[in-house]
C-alpha cells in the first residue's frame, strides 16, 4: 500500500490532556496543527479524572469555564484525612486566587471530548483518530516529521515541529535517544469502583490503617476508589483471593459490602513511574506531559502539570511557528520555564512516597495523624497550603496567546 504524505506547522502526538491542550491552543493562535490519537475514542477508565484549579482557569481564560462546568461533574472544596476514627481537614481550597476554588471531578474522556468539541471551530485544526506515530523522521539530524500508521493505510506528516505528547510509555521518546531520569517509585495503585451504599463511607483524601493507604472519591452513584500497595505485590494480593480484598476494603472504607466487585478484571493495577527527561528536545522535536516527565498518582497533579505544560508551549512557540522560525533556543526556553515545576512537583513526590507511604504501609499498628495535621485543626490557615500545592501547582501558567 502506497504511503500517503500529508504536511503542517506542528504535528502533535498523543490526544490526551497535554496534546489535546496543546493542538487547541496553537490553532486559535492560527497555527496549523494536527494532533493524533492512537484510539479510536478517548473511552479508557481510571485515567487522571480530576481538573484542578490551574486547569480550570486556562478554560476561564479561554472564556470556556461556565460551559466546561455544564457538564455532569462532582467537586472538592476541602480535602481530608482519616486516621482510624479521627477525620481531619487537610487542604482548603475555598481561598485559592482563581475562578473554580474547587477539584473538579469529571471522567477524563469527557475533558478530552469537550476540548475536541471547542477545536472544531478552527480551521487550523485537524484531530485524526486511530492514528498513531510510530517513528521520527529525521534528516541531517533534524526532525521532520512522523511515520504513522492510520485507519486508511501507512502515513507520512512532515512538520516544522514535532511534539510528543504520548505519554509515559512514549515510543516517539523512545525513538528519540534522548536521556531519561528514573526516579524510582516503592508503590502501585489498585483503582476499582464501589457502589455508593445507604450510609457509610466519606470522601477523604486518604484512609491511613495499620499497613494500608486508601483513597475514596465520591463520583454520584459510585466511589472511585484507589488502595495504594507495595511496588510488584498485585500478585500476593491476588493469591490471597478476591473474597480477601473485598473484606480489606469494607474494612477500609466503612462501607457495608464491596461485592459488586465480582472478578480481578474490575480491579485496574496502575504500575506507578516516576521518572523524566533529562533534555527535553532536540531539533525540530519537543516533548511535552507525561512523554517528559511521568508522575506520582500522588495529589492527582499529573494532568494538570500536562496541561501548563501545553499552556506554556503555545505560548513561546505560536509566533515562532506561525512565522516558520523555531529555533532551538525556543524548545530551550520552554524545557527551562518548566523544568523547575517539574523537579520541584517530583521531588515533593518522591519524598512522600520513601519517607511517608512507605513506612505507613509497613506499619503493624493504627498510625496517628502527624503533628503537623493536629495543629491545622486550631491554626485552620495552614489547610491553604496544601491546598494550593496541590490546587495550583508551582508556577501555574496563564494564556498569553490571543486568538487568530
Amino acid at each position: 500500500m502506497a504511503t500517503k504524505q500529508i504536511t503542517t506547522t506542528c504535528l502533535i502526538a498523543g490526544g490526551g490532556p497535554a496534546g489535546m491542550m496543546c493542538g487547541f491552543l496553537l490553532a486559535r493562535a492560527g497555527v496549523d496543527a494536527i494532533v493524533l490519537e492512537k484510539h479510536k475514542d478517548f473511552l479508557r477508565d481510571f485515567r487522571g479524572d480530576t481538573v484542578h484549579p490551574s486547569t480550570m482557569q486556562v478554560l476561564h481564560e479561554l472564556g470556556l469555564l461556565e460551559e466546561f462546568l455544564k457538564r455532569p461533574h462532582q467537586e472538592i472544596t476541602h480535602v481530608y484525612a482519616q486516621f482510624g476514627d479521627q477525620r481531619l481537614k487537610v487542604g482548603d481550597m475555598s481561598h485559592l486566587p482563581t475562578k473554580a476554588k474547587f477539584i473538579a471531578l469529571m471522567p477524563q474522556w469527557d475533558f478530552l471530548d469537550f476540548l475536541a468539541s471547542k477545536a472544531k471551530d478552527f480551521p487550523h485544526h485537524r484531530l485524526m483518530m486511530k492514528t498513531e506515530a510510530k517513528a521520527l523522521i529525521v534528516e541531517n539530524g533534524v526532525v521532520t516529521g512522523v511515520r504513522a500508521e492510520a485507519p486508511d493505510g501507512p502515513l507520512e506528516i512532515r512538520a516544522d515541529l514535532v511534539i510528543g505528547a504520548d505519554g509515559r510509555h512514549s515510543g516517539l521518546r523512545d525513538g528519540s535517544g534522548l536521556p531519561v531520569k528514573d526516579l524510582g517509585v516503592p508503590i502501585d495503585v489498585l483503582w476499582t469502583r464501589i457502589a455508593k451504599q445507604g450510609g457509610g463511607g466519606q470522601a477523604v483524601m486518604g484512609r491511613f490503617a495499620a499497613g494500608a493507604i486508601f483513597v475514596m472519591l465520591d463520583r454520584g452513584d459510585y466511589w472511585q476508589s484507589a488502595l495504594v500497595i507495595k511496588k510488584g505485590g498485585f500478585d500476593a494480593i491476588k493469591a490471597q483471593g478476591l473474597e480477601a480484598f473485598r473484606k480489606r476494603l469494607v474494612e477500609l472504607s466503612g462501607l457495608d459490602s464491596a461485592n459488586d466487585i465480582e472478578s480481578w478484571d474490575d480491579v485496574k493495577l496502575l504500575t506507578v513511574t516516576v521518572d523524566r527527561m533529562e533534555k527535553w528536545w532536540r531539533p525540530g522535536l519537543l516533548f511535552i506531559g507525561d512523554a517528559a516527565h511521568a508522575m506520582s498518582p500522588i495529589g492527582g497533579i499529573g494532568i494538570n502539570l500536562a496541561i501548563q505544560d501545553a499552556v506554556a508551549a503555545s505560548n513561546l512557540l505560536a509566533e515562532p511557528l506561525r512565522t516558520k522560525r523555531v529555533a532551538d533556543a525556543d524548545l530551550e526556553a520552554l524545557q527551562k520555564r518548566r523544568f523547575f515545576p517539574t523537579w520541584a512537583t517530583q521531588g515533593v513526590q518522591v519524598a512522600i512516597q520513601n519517607n511517608i507511604m512507605t513506612q505507613l504501609l509497613d506499619a503493624k499498628e493504627q498510625p496517628q495523624p502527624p503533628f503537623i495535621l493536629k495543629l491545622a485543626q486550631h491554626w485552620t490557615f495552614l489547610q491553604r497550603i496544601p491546598a494550593r500545592v496541590v490546587g495550583m501547582g508551582v508556577r501555574p501558567e496563564h494564556v498569553r496567546t490571543k486568538a487568530a
